[in-house]
């Protein structure tokens, strides 16, 4: 082996890179909380964060100084080795307190400069803060679901004196836009977001001071259904958390001198109808550019329990959804007479922007989708979804109409669709790329990760489920962005690890925890979908092993991937009560065909199961056994809430969920191992499983790889697994002496494969392996990240990443060539800066890999050749025989 270190030259620059080079002086990367710059946070001790300068290995010390108007506070020089999550010390918190902070560190490299300056900014803390009231639009009675307006709400006012500083704090039942004298406030979209309203509900900041001066204003916030009272979910309900919308909001002005000006929502706003005719996320908005709202009527006063609960307004730790970039059209086509379909080239979630107006009063209907018919058209018969109880079909819509005023160029902002195509009718022109564009929106996360190889197909399939995740992460992380747009626990449980890899979802992903032990049930079971829809039409659903699982695998998982543990912290009470909610299942109830009951064995309930296994028939029955799944899953579950209760200071409490965890582990192995060392299922999912987990004694190991392996032969070398054993796959097959598999399944080309799905034209991942079959029509979603997880794969054995303390504090690069590649490159950018793995394979047959480690880390490098070596921060190289 040959090892060069190449710690005083900069790492050379790689595609899609992320920022500008560490700062080499000084700490850099400055966050507070999971955030840059936050405007408005309500965390009354927020925790600071920095990436240490240059090539330090460990910090020895760090100073942290603070401005805050007239008050400056100096932590002096603290002997410490930790930068990130570090507790506010600068003085107790205060509403629209504003904090400018910097940082040096002291490191073996000596005394570091004072870092570029960071700031972050409280919002209303108190309910005595808000002078507002709650205030709905006059609405004589309510309309029918889709059939809604956006209201438009109204109030003039006047400020005497100059302006200083100017904030506005808002908030909704619905979705709200505000502007200042015709200006749009923020960039911000679908504000205030989805959350479990009845108990949480996000407030949003914004700094409007360059908006406002001396002089007359007007103020309007157009306010539509939202997920409020819209039709939202899996079984597309209506009024879920109330059936009025209502709008929360004041402005608060600064003027020299310090004196205030504070502009509330109360009952001298008026309202009235707008341009916005209807308004619905699921179904689509109407949009008639001619209208101006008039009838104006005062507004109602919001009156009742949701109104009077100040206590729940928090701002959100997860970016903001925002409009984050835009597509221009590869083809315009016309399938019929009257219709053009325009064509992105991409499923994405979002919507289209029209730039190019239609004569003054004609009327566009703009459908979207994700496939088209075999007549070139846009179809949405496979985007159908079914009541889980009753069957009744619940027909996607994806409609946006508009009526032209000649002059303005059309976007809806109330509603998204997922879509490829649209289909537009109406138009007398000719529509171009030039006219049209496909807006993409979901939340602004900040991108972590990237992965390229030699090989253009993994290359696309890479891509394919980096669009998936964009595609589901609106705020939560959903399903699919069609028909659904749920949060299913199950889907995030299983894809968290692959996303935190790629994009920074610490935030988004405590924002959504939060949001599920809101909604927890009083006895720890887990609602299958969070935020959890109020009408309890799913609640027979709740409580799946795998799905409900997500209260433990989830923050596990963060605290892995970010270092944070304030994460299992704060979540342990929901992680422990979801593990006595199982354990209890186990104990009290057993499967009627069970002869012996064994308390420790969870065999009864509704369970998802695996869940679309290939050429699998998918059965929500209650009666059925899934106890090797269930059982599997409480062991996992109970054994990391064991191991979370000693991290946390709960170490009390450990020994029983310890107790728990090797009870199921018993159990487990005394009903799904047989006398011959096989398993029960005989299935690709039950092997994955087992030696995933570590649910089989050592000697069983390489038997049960081995059998796996002749699972996979068997089915054609196809996968056979479902949605919770799909992203352990090739990891177990590559761990357990089958890497050459591992690489056949990733690059098998026929179905089931995701190089099958790209064949046909995939540009996200889809929900069935046959999304679009042989002849070309499409079933079920089209955009699902679920089986993209698969990717992890490429990041942590192809390029060989992964973590071996949280927050990749210290990691292992361990690259395992194969299928035919030559070259791999994979970047992290971890909380602790960047790291970089790139391998190729040289024409003399030497494995030559280059690897960045970032300051304060370390890393355990593993080479195809069975050498290893530890290795600090900076570039270094490694030269060994192919093996």
């Amino acid at each position: 082996m040959r090892h060069r270190a190449a710690s005083s030259s900069a790492p050379r620059p790689w595609r899609g890179r992320l920022g500008p080079p560490q700062n080499a002086s000084s700490p850099a990367h400055l966050r507070v909380e999971h955030l840059e710059h936050p405007l408005g946070i309500t965390e009354r001790v927020p925790r600071l964060s920095w990436q240490l300068p240059g090539l330090a290995e460990r910090q020895a010390a760090y100073r942290v100084r603070t401005v805050s108007g007239d008050i400056h506070a100096d932590t002096g020089r603290v002997a410490s080795d930790q930068h990130l999550f570090v507790p506010w010390t600068g003085g107790a918190a205060r509403s629209g307190q504003e904090v400018v902070w910097q940082v040096k560190v002291w490191t073996e490299q000596g005394e570091s400069d004072w870092s570029q300056p960071a700031s972050f900014e409280w919002g209303l803390l108190e309910p005595a803060d808000w002078s507002a009231r709650w205030i709905e639009p006059a609405e004589d009675e309510v309309p029918a679901p889709g059939r809604r307006p956006a209201y438009v709400l109204r109030r003039s006012f006047s400020l005497d004196q100059p302006v200083v500083r100017a904030r506005l704090y808002a908030t909704a039942h619905g979705i709200y836009e505000a502007h200042l004298d015709g200006v749009r406030v923020g960039d911000l979209e679908l504000t205030p977001g989805f959350t479990s309203y009845r108990h949480r509900l996000q407030v949003q900041t914004y700094d409007v001071t360059d908006l406002l001066g001396p002089g007359s204003h007007l103020w309007d916030v157009t306010l539509s259904d939202g997920w409020y009272r819209g039709l939202t979910g899996a079984l597309q309900e209506h009024n879920s958390y109330g059936d009025r919308v209502a709008l929360l909001a004041q402005l608060v002005v600064t003027h020299p001198g310090g004196g205030r000006t504070v502009i509330p929502t109360g009952p001298d706003w008026l309202s009235a109808t707008g341009p916005v005719v209807t308004a619905d996320l699921l179904d689509g908005q109407s949009t008639d550019l001619r209208r101006t709202p008039v009838d104006w009527a005062p507004v109602r006063p919001g009156t009742g329990e949701a109104y009077d609960d100040f206590d729940r307004l928090t701002s959100s730790p997860a970016p903001p959804v925002r409009r984050v970039e835009e597509l221009r059209p590869v083809s315009v086509t016309r399938p019929s007479a009257g219709r053009q379909v325009i064509d992105l080239g991409q499923n994405i979630n979002g919507w289209v922007r029209l730039a190019t107006p239609a004569p003054a009063g004609t009327v566009l209907t703009l459908t979207h989708g994700e496939a088209l018919g075999a007549d070139g058209d846009v179809s949405l018969d496979h985007l159908t979804a079914h009541h889980f109880v009753t069957g009744e079909p619940f027909p996607l819509r994806q409609e946006d109409r508009v009526t032209s005023d000649g002059t303005a160029p059309f976007e809806p902002r109330h509603t998204t669709h997922g879509f490829q195509y649209v289909r537009v009718e109406g138009h007398p022109g000719t529509l171009t790329p030039d006219d049209v564009s496909g807006v993409v929106v979901h939340s602004d996360l900040r991108r972590t990760g990237w992965w390229h190889s030699d090989n253009e197909d993994l290359n696309r399939l890479h891509l394919a489920a980096d669009w998936s995740l964009r595609g589901n992460v609106c705020d939560i992380p959903t399903d699919c962005p069609t028909r659904e747009r749920a949060g299913w626990t199950g889907d995030w449980q299983l894809y968290l690890p692959t996303a935190a890899f790629l994009y920074d979802v610490a935030g988004f992903s405590v924002k959504w925890l939060r949001d599920l032990a809101a909604d927890q049930w009083p006895d720890g079971n887990v609602p299958c979908i969070v935020p959890r829809g109020p009408s309890g039409v799913m609640d027979p659903l709740d409580g799946s092993s795998g799905w409900g699982d997500a209260a433990v695998i989830v923050p596990w998982e963060l605290w892995r991937a970010y270092g944070d543990l304030a994460v299992l912290r704060d979540q342990y009470p929901s992680m422990r009560d979801w593990v006595e909610y199982a354990a209890r299942c186990a104990r009290e109830r057993c499967h009627p065909d069970r002869v012996v009951h064994d308390p420790y064995l969870w065999d009864t309930g509704h369970h998802f199961g695996e869940w679309l296994e290939p050429g699998g028939t998918e059965v929500i029955d209650p009666a059925l056994d899934h106890g090797d799944v269930a059982t599997a899953f409480l062991h996992r579950s109970a054994d990391l809430v064991a191991r979370t209760a000693r991290l946390v200071d709960r170490a009390g409490e450990a020994a029983r969920y310890e107790e728990i965890a090797r009870g199921a582990l018993r159990a487990w192995r005394s009903h799904y191992i047989a006398a011959d060392g096989s398993l029960t299922p005989d299935t690709q999912a039950t092997y994955v499983r087992a030696l995933a987990w570590g649910l089989l004694p050592h000697e069983l190991r390489r038997p049960a790889a081995d059998r796996l392996a002749a699972l996979v032969r068997s089915a054609g070398t196809h996968l056979g697994t479902g949605f919770l054993s799909t992203p352990n796959l090739l990891p177990v097959l590559a761990d357990h002496g089958h890497l050459d598999l591992a690489y056949e399944l990733l690059l098998q080309r026929t179905t089931p494969s995701w190089l099958g799905m790209l064949d046909r034209g995939a540009t996200t991942v889809w929900e069935s392996w046959e999304g679009i079959g042989e002849d070309g029509e499409a079933q079920g979603s089209l955009n699902h990240y679920s089986k993209g997880a698969v990717i992890s794969f490429l990041h942590t054995r192809t390029a060989g990443i992964s973590p071996l303390e949280p927050g990749y504090r210290r990691f292992r690069v361990a690259p395992r060539p194969g299928g035919g590649l030559r070259s791999v490159e994979g970047v992290h950018q971890s909380p602790y800066g960047r790291i970089r793995s790139a391998w190729q394979l040289t024409s003399d047959g030497a494995f030559h890999l280059e690897v960045t480690i970032p300051a304060g880390t370390s890393a355990e490098i593993d080479l195809p050749d069975g050498s290893r070596t530890g290795a600090g921060p900076g570039a270094h190289e490694f030269l060994v025989p192919c093996p």
